[in-house]
């Protein structure tokens, strides 16, 4: 029996056109094999499985997954005020959907970072303007996306409506700088590591799991150190299973 021809990264056209919709995710779900790293081209199309939260997905293209970011926003972290709103928001919005994802690079964490469209409908400038993520400076381009979170807070919707609402990128320098402090301080009770794993989900390891010595914690993602299972729980870990 032959073996199937290798996918090959190309545009598929149909008699000189761009081809339609369904024939570009039918050809997709046929190339299981492009690479998480490195996306052969933009877009990519598929479903989404998961939401980890407000500005992260997972996009299956038959059995390969897309870990995504959604470029040029920023939504609350998990232990920030919001951030179960913003993640519900997104969820209800695009999972279990067919979407488009316009690459724009594949970040230091492996994750494709983009801008994702659900027919005509810019789930990233939603999210915005709902009031369930900032405008990510470090990273901005298209800086019309400013009038929509001009608008949001006007209007106080979402994180808005919050007394004191905190920029993403600067609750986690705050988490560093805290994590930075209880390690230099030599407190031998916060050695439990708070991990976030390529599926999002997010686990506590203590000294004598079996994966502790090689468990690394980034705070820049997120990760932090807890001083007992019980504050990690409460902060939204897990023990291993």
């Amino acid at each position: 029996m032959r073996s199937p021809p290798p996918c090959r990264s190309r545009r598929f056209r149909d008699r000189g056109r761009a081809a339609p919709y369904g024939t570009l995710v039918l050809a997709l779900l046929a190339c299981p094999g492009l690479s998480p790293a490195a996306p052969a081209e933009s877009p990519l199309l598929g479903r989404i499985e998961r939401v980890a939260d407000g500005d992260t997905v997972t996009l299956a293209t038959g059995q390969t997954h897309y870990r995504i970011r959604l470029h040029e926003i920023d939504a609350p972290e998990h232990d920030q005020p919001w951030s179960r709103q913003s993640r519900q928001a997104l969820s209800g919005k695009v999972t279990g959907k067919y979407v488009r994802v316009e690459v724009e690079t594949v970040d230091d964490y492996g994750r494709t970072v983009g801008r994702i469209w659900l027919g005509d409908r810019d789930i990233n400038r939603e999210m915005v303007h709902e009031g369930h993520a900032w405008v990510y400076r470090k990273y901005l381009k298209d800086r019309s996306l400013l009038a929509d979170e001009g608008a949001a807070q006007e209007a106080s919707r979402g994180l808005w409506s919050l007394a004191d609402p905190v920029p993403p990128w600067q609750w986690r320098q705050a988490a560093r700088a805290a994590a930075g402090a209880l390690r230099e301080g030599g407190d031998e009770h916060c050695e439990i590591k708070g991990n976030i794993n390529r599926r999002g989900d997010r686990i506590y390891h203590q000294p004598g799991d079996r994966h502790y010595r090689e468990t690394r914690i980034d705070t820049s993602r997120g990760e932090r150190w807890f001083c007992s299972p019980e504050a990690a729980e409460q902060a939204g870990w897990r023990s291993p299973r």
